[in-house]
């Protein structure tokens, strides 16, 4: 099932990473649930690819989760 707003994530996801990071995984996230109309995806697999998306933009330093690039 799609979520429709950041808020509707999990919310491990939500307190984990910046509104931005939010935005790549709940994309990501709808993007795999929605390609697989014909050829469902199991959440947890959907869930995996939205951690991946994220990782690919952020990256954790410590706690928090920080643009590649971005000194922190």
């Amino acid at each position: 099932m799609p979520y429709l707003a950041n808020a509707d994530l999990p919310r491990s996801v939500r307190r984990e990473l910046p509104e931005a990071a939010q935005d790549i995984y709940r994309s990501t996230f709808n993007a795999a649930v929605d390609s697989s109309v014909h050829d469902p995806i199991e959440d947890a697999d959907a869930h995996n690819l939205a951690w991946e998306a994220v990782k690919r933009v952020y990256v954790k330093e410590g706690d928090q989760w920080v643009r590649r690039g971005v000194l922190g």
